[in-house]
């Protein structure tokens, strides 16, 4: 007969930190350990500890992408390799999309914790390499049309067994990549941290036992689900619709509607998406963990942002989709840039529906992308490949009391920029700018953030470049009569003559050639005399 153990509140409590410490320590071993400056600079990974079916129990403050993804993403893989097939000393690797994950550079490894011969938990974490193939260097062409030309894509493997490296799976993978030794530096940082991680859990096991560690995970999902519950209910019951357009598929100019119906009824939400367009031939498709994920960070975010980030924050809510169209895309559509584009636009349509029953809540429309540019190519002055991958800040939308922050990342990204001092060591480019592009935030009696201008020259030989931007036809919209923020601008400067380019782009440049981003400004909020 299973014991059941009932944690006070105090309990309830310590076990929330201690769980929450153990995954920001994975997070930041990760960090420290990596060799890529996209990770150990950028910051461009998460982490989470689960429980044995892949139940989230708690996470770092990392990227509300990835931690609202890599639930889905867990659950699927464990299903699918079997959780009692894993070994003590096991690590998992996948990157697969159609599992619940991101784009292909974004790959997760998952450790399980053993105690007593049984998976108790699994720590696991997901981080952006910043070359996996396919296309373009970096891994990000805007162009793809199918799956296979964004780079390697990995089925649940077990890239250590037993805790010995499976060098023939590492081969297969390092073989396929450009930038091989970051590429593997950074795997092993993975891998590590992980095993921090679970020697932290089992060392909590040695401390609580495994039924009262059972006991917490239980109680802490049940709590945060009683806390979403009661924020939920606080909230005004509503029904509203709201559409929003991408203006580029990656491929070419076109409008992409991006739909929700949000309904709101005691302590239950459904958010329904089921109107977006279909899939698209571009690269700007997402997996339909995306969608889910920006439900859950627009429930934080306007419900209630201590809310706890576990299992139990998505119990209340319904998330509909419908598959293949391009928020719950279908093998085999590209999706490199589903999460940098897609992802910003669910949630500019999630907050306009809120908006209209929670006005008080919502802030304006923010830069509307994670804006993107990858540079890579040969360098010849060290006769290696290099891969310079960052997504840029643009200007936050104004708030219902005040102005919106300037060249920041919103919503679904929280990523920090590359110094320039180290993009200058790594690569064979030059910073000739970096700047906020003030007055392009949307003015209200609240006025929109600026976006930020960053000025890249390439010093030595040919390399080939994406940049993928969003709100440069369509201007991040305002509130109440606040006026839009100014739309992004992209440029390349060959001979001293300057070119516009579209929101998505890919190019080749040589030494001495530029490339130029502003990012969008935040909308205002309000009339200027209100």
């Amino acid at each position: 007969m299973t014991q059941h153990i009932a944690l006070d509140p105090a309990d309830l409590e310590i076990a929330r930190n201690r769980l929450e410490s153990i995954a920001e320590e994975v997070g930041t071993a990760l960090i420290r350990t990596s060799y890529s400056p996209n990770i150990k600079d950028r910051r461009d990974c998460s982490a989470g500890v689960y429980r044995a079916g892949g139940e989230l129990i708690a996470q770092a403050e990392h990227i509300p992408l990835h931690l609202g993804l890599m639930p889905t993403l867990i659950r699927n893989t464990l299903a699918e390799i079997g959780v009692d097939s894993l070994a003590p000393g096991d690590v998992v690797i996948t990157n697969n999309p159609y599992l619940g994950g991101s784009h292909l550079p974004d790959t997760c490894l998952i450790t399980p914790v053993h105690v007593g011969g049984e998976v108790i938990a699994v720590v696991a974490n997901m981080a952006h390499h910043v070359d996996v193939g396919g296309l373009a260097p970096g891994s990000m062409a805007t162009h793809a049309t199918e799956i296979f030309q964004e780079g390697i894509r990995i089925p649940p493997l077990r890239l250590i067994k037993r805790g010995e490296i499976q060098q023939d799976v590492l081969d297969l993978l390092l073989t396929n990549v450009r930038t091989a030794d970051k590429t593997r530096g950074d795997l092993m940082a993975q891998v590590a941290a992980n095993s921090l991680g679970a020697r932290r859990i089992q060392e909590l096991v040695e401390d609580w036992g495994v039924a009262r560690f059972r006991a917490a995970g239980e109680a802490l999902i049940d709590y945060a689900e009683r806390r979403t519950r009661a924020a939920l209910r606080a909230m005004p019951d509503g029904c509203a619709r709201f559409a929003d357009y991408l203006e580029h598929t990656g491929v070419r100019e076109e409008d992409v509607p991006i739909v929700a119906t949000v309904s709101k009824r005691g302590d239950e939400l459904v958010v329904d998406l089921t109107e977006c367009a279909d899939q698209v031939a571009g690269a700007v498709n997402c997996s339909y963990a995306i969608a889910e994920a920006c439900a859950a960070y627009a429930v934080k975010a306007l419900a209630d942002p201590t809310l706890p980030s576990n299992e139990g924050l998505m119990r209340p809510v319904s998330v509909r989709t419908r598959p293949g169209s391009v928020v719950a895309a279908q093998f085999p559509a590209p999706v490199s840039n589903g999460n940098t584009q897609t992802a910003q636009r669910i949630v500019d349509v999630l907050f306009g529906a809120f908006e209209q029953f929670v006005p008080d809540r919502v802030p304006a429309a923010s830069s509307g992308s994670m804006s993107i540019v990858t540079i890579g190519g040969h360098d010849p002055e060290t006769q290696r490949y290099f891969s310079y991958v960052e997504t840029y800040g643009g200007g936050q939308g104004a708030l219902p009391s005040m102005d919106g922050a300037d060249a920041v990342h919103t919503h679904m990204t929280n990523t920090r920029n590359t110094p320039c001092e180290v993009i200058e060591r790594e690569y064979p480019l030059r910073v000739k700018r970096y700047a906020i592009a003030h007055g392009t935030g949307g003015a209200g009696r609240f006025n929109g953030g600026s976006g930020l201008v960053r000025e890249l020259e390439v010093t030595a030989g040919r390399v080939s470049a994406v940049v993928a931007t969003a709100r440069v036809t369509r201007r991040p919209w305002g509130l109440h009569g606040g006026e839009p923020g100014s739309p992004a601008q992209v440029h390349v400067v060959r001979n001293g003559s300057s070119q516009q380019l579209s929101a998505m782009n890919r190019l080749d440049l040589q030494r001495g050639e530029t490339l130029s981003i502003q990012t969008a400004g935040g909308g205002g909020y309000g009339r200027n005399d209100d």
